[in-house]
C-alpha cells in the first residue's frame, strides 16, 4: 500500500509542476533545503548531518549542471555559481558547518530564481 501512496503522490507532484515554471521549481529546491537546515538548527547531531548532506548533495548537482556544456547560463553567471559551489562546500566539510551561512546562501539564490535578486 506504501508504494502506491508514493507512486500517487509523485504523480501528483508532477502534475503539479507542469504549471510552474522551472525556474519556480529550483527555488522550492533550495527552500527545501533551507527547511532541512532550519530544522537542523534545533535537532541531533545526525539530523544536522543529514540536512547537511542533502545541502551538499544539492549544490554537487548546482556545479555539475554549470559543467555541462548545453547550459544556456551565461559563462560568467556558471562560472560565478560553481565559486560559490566550491565556497558552500567548503563551509560544509567543516566539522560544524555554519549552518546560518549556508542558509543564508541559499536565500540568496531563491531570491535571485524568484527575480528579487
Amino acid at each position: 500500500m506504501r508504494v502506491r501512496a508514493d507512486v500517487r503522490v509523485a504523480k501528483a507532484y508532477q502534475q503539479a509542476a507542469s504549471y510552474r515554471s522551472t525556474r519556480e521549481q529550483e527555488a522550492d529546491v533550495f527552500r527545501h533545503a533551507n527547511f532541512l537546515l532550519r530544522r537542523a538548527l534545533s535537532a541531533n547531531r545526525i539530523e544536522r548531518s543529514r540536512a547537511v548532506a542533502d545541502n551538499r548533495r544539492l549544490w554537487l548537482t548546482v556545479a555539475d549542471l554549470m559543467t555541462d556544456p548545453a547550459n544556456a547560463l551565461p559563462m560568467e553567471t556558471r562560472a560565478g555559481l560553481i565559486s560559490l559551489s566550491l565556497s558552500v562546500r567548503r563551509e560544509m566539510a567543516k566539522d560544524e558547518p555554519d549552518i546560518p551561512f549556508l542558509i543564508g546562501i541559499n536565500e540568496t539564490i531563491i531570491a535571485g530564481l524568484a527575480g528579487e535578486g
